[in-house]
C-alpha cells in the first residue's frame, strides 16, 4: 500500500471518526482501527499519540461550535473537566497494571445496561430541566469527571458515550446538551494524553497532521447535524453506536484468548 493512498484512506476514516464523535461520542471505534490495520507495522504507542493529535484537534472544533450555541453549565463541566484531566494521567500510569482484557468484559456489561435503559425510556434525554446547580450536583460532576477520564487513561472505548449517558442520566440533560458538556471533558482528557504523547515522540506528524483537517471537516458536519436535527436525531445514533461498541466489544472478549 503506497503512502499516498494509506493516507487517503486514513483522512476519510478520520472524517468518519470527526463526524460520528462530535454528535455521539465513539470516534475512535471508527479512527483506531483504521491506523492499526493500515499502518500495521508502526508501533502502537505512536499510532495511539497520531490518534490523540487527530482527535483533538476534532474534538476542539467540535466543543468550540457546541459552546457557541449551547448553554454550557460551566460551573458545572470546568470543576468535572479539571478531575476527568487529572484522572487521565492516573488511568495512563495503570495500564500495566490493569491489562485491557480485564476491563473488556465490564466495559460490555455497562454498554448493554445503557442501551437497554436508554431504549425502554423513550423520553431519556429528550428535555433539559436546567435543574438548579447545588453542591452535590457539583462533586458528582467532579466524580464522573474523574472516573471517566481515569477509565479514557486506561481503556478508553466508548468514553464520550458514558459521559453523555451520565450527564443526562444525573443532571437530566437532553442529547445535544450533554455531547456539549462530554465535548468540553473529552477535550481535557486528550490533552492530557498528549503530555505524554508529544514529549515522547510518539506522534507521525505526516499522518496526523492531514487527517486531523478531515477530522475537523467531519467534527464541523457532525456538528451541525446534532444541533439541527435535535436530540431525538441525536438519540438513534446514540443507540446505533451503543450497538456497534457493544458488538466490537463482545466480539474482543470471545477471541481475546
Amino acid at each position: 500500500m503506497t503512502l499516498s493512498f494509506s493516507l487517503t484512506l486514513l483522512c476519510c476514516f478520520a472524517f468518519a471518526a470527526g463526524l460520528i464523535d462530535a454528535a455521539v461520542g465513539g470516534g475512535g471505534l471508527i479512527q483506531v482501527p483504521a491506523l492499526f490495520n493500515i499502518l500495521p507495522n508502526t508501533p502502537p504507542p505512536t499510532l495511539l499519540g497520531s490518534n490523540k493529535l487527530t482527535s483533538m484537534c476534532g474534538t476542539s472544533v467540535a466543543a468550540a461550535s457546541y459552546v457557541r450555541r449551547i448553554a454550557v453549565p460551566w460551573r458545572l463541566v470546568l470543576p468535572a473537566t479539571l478531575a476527568a484531566f487529572g484522572m487521565s494521567f492516573a488511568g495512563a500510569a495503570a495500564v500495566a497494571q490493569i491489562p485491557p482484557g480485564v476491563m473488556r468484559p465490564v466495559v460490555l456489561v455497562l454498554l448493554i445496561l445503557m442501551a437497554v435503559y436508554t431504549f425502554a425510556k423513550k423520553d431519556f434525554g429528550t428535555t433539559d430541566t436546567h435543574q438548579p446547580l447545588t453542591p452535590r450536583r457539583r462533586l458528582l460532576a467532579v466524580l464522573i469527571g474523574g472516573a471517566i477520564g481515569f477509565y479514557d487513561g486506561l481503556f478508553g472505548p466508548g468514553t464520550g458515550s458514558f459521559l453523555i449517558f451520565l450527564f443526562i442520566r444525573c443532571f437530566r440533560m437532553d442529547f445535544v446538551r450533554a455531547s456539549a458538556c462530554a465535548k468540553v471533558l473529552n477535550l481535557s482528557t486528550n490533552a492530557a494524553a498528549l503530555l505524554y504523547f508529544i514529549p515522547a515522540g510518539q506522534v507521525m506528524y505526516g499522518y496526523a497532521l492531514p487527517m486531523a483537517l478531515c477530522n475537523i471537516g467531519g467534527a464541523v458536519v457532525g456538528t451541525r447535524l446534532a444541533m439541527q436535527k435535535g436530540a431525538g436525531f441525536v438519540r438513534v445514533l446514540f443507540l446505533i453506536l451503543l450497538v456497534v461498541l457493544i458488538g466490537k466489544l463482545g466480539y474482543d472478549v470471545l477471541h481475546q484468548g
